[in-house]
């Protein structure tokens, strides 16, 4: 379907664009109407977009030889923010992540010079599905675009830039067993999950001795459940594992296996290996221009949580980093907002950064983002 292109040029109503998009809500599995509002902003600022079969929101803008990626999810958590500009605050589900970003990627690209179109190609994605496990958007762009450099669109603040995320593994434990009186001298079901979990707990504090956060096993009890017994006792523990890059999901699926009884049933899924960049690359290198020429200093993070970066760094081994507006603090409260000003820093970062790279880092010998092997 054909969409027409917005009646306004988002370049010149950059806070109408984003608060457009923050009202219209995208939890996982229902983006294609805030896909559409972004692709629809993409092309009155000029570029080629389409609503994708996963219900990305993709443009192309450029025909160089330089090319990246740009991806930021556009759908949320569930939970109504209500969307409301006070002083400078816009807030609304999805103001930091991760519309804020990806509309800050649009507004940058679409504020290019057009002579920059002969030295980068550029691929945006909002992408779906990254607040749940499936990654639905990037997965199905993975095998379709061969960037030399990827930007990640997720919450950095304006002067931040984040080299890496941790690893995740989801695990779900379940013990059924025949039913029994309460004064009997055996732990039910609901007990015996219980038991398990504090040696779970036991293991990563002991794991962790001495780690820096993002080199720790982090843990977090998700649901617990315990069905009515009649002839059978039932009960279920679902937990998420957030893993440092010394523990690839495989790994730790064996040590939760290792002090588990054999009558408890696993089912392990959400498998993300942790990604750690370099700091030094024609990436970050533009990206610490973009942030100095906007006033700022930058800042190397690394992230506790998982993001779309996981699910792409194995299928594009390029420098990559994650960088966008906002306070990662925030993500997921209920009182979710982005700074404006530090909104429009950003996309003057983002501008800058690209704009380094078309005319600097991408010429300069040596540092020339490396092709793909």
């Amino acid at each position: 379907m054909s969409l027409p292109p917005l009646p306004y040029d988002p370049r010149t109503e950059p806070i109408r664009f984003l608060k457009e998009a923050l009202a219209i809500p995208s939890p996982s599995g229902q983006e294609r109407l805030v896909a559409q509002h972004f692709v629809r902003g993409m092309k009155a600022m000029g570029m080629e977009a389409w609503v994708d079969e996963a219900d990305n929101a993709r443009a192309t803008w450029g025909h160089g030889p330089l090319e990246l990626a740009l991806v930021g999810h556009i759908d949320t958590v569930p939970g109504e923010v209500p969307v409301r500009i006070e002083g400078d605050k816009l807030f609304g589900r999805g103001a930091v992540d991760a519309k804020g970003p990806f509309a800050a990627f649009a507004l940058a690209v679409g504020s290019l010079p057009e002579a920059l179109k002969e030295k980068l190609t550029i691929h945006l994605v909002g992408a779906t599905e990254e607040e749940v496990p499936s990654s639905k958007g990037a997965r199905y762009v993975a095998d379709k675009i061969q960037p030399q450099l990827a930007v990640i669109g997720e919450p950095s603040g304006w002067e931040g830039i984040t080299l890496g995320y941790k690893g995740r593994l989801l695990v779900r434990v379940r013990r059924e067993k025949d039913h029994f009186h309460s004064a009997h001298h055996e732990p039910n079901a609901a007990e015996e999950l219980i038991s398990y979990f504090v040696a779970l707990k036991s293991w990563a504090e002991a794991y962790n001795i001495g780690q820096r956060p993002f080199d720790q096993v982090q843990y977090s009890l998700r649901d617990f459940r315990v069905e009515e017994p009649e002839m059978r006792q039932v009960a279920e523990l679902f937990f998420d594992l957030r893993l440092p890059p010394r523990l690839p999901p495989e790994e730790a699926i064996q040590k939760l296996l290792s002090f588990a009884p054999p009558t408890l049933e696993f089912h392990f899924w959400g498998k993300e290996v942790a990604y750690k960049g370099e700091k030094d690359s024609p990436l970050s290198r533009a990206f610490r221009h973009g942030i100095r020429r906007a006033g700022g200093k930058p800042v190397f993070k690394l992230k506790t949580g998982t993001s779309d970066m996981n699910v792409l760094a194995p299928h594009w081994p390029v420098p990559m980093v994650a960088y966008g507006p906002g306070d990662s603090a925030l993500d997921h409260t209920p009182y979710e907002h982005v700074l404006i000003p530090e909104f429009e820093k950003g996309v003057a970062v983002l501008k800058e950064a690209l704009t380094f790279l078309a005319t600097k880092a991408a010429t300069r010998p040596g540092e020339g983002a490396p092709r793909r092997p």
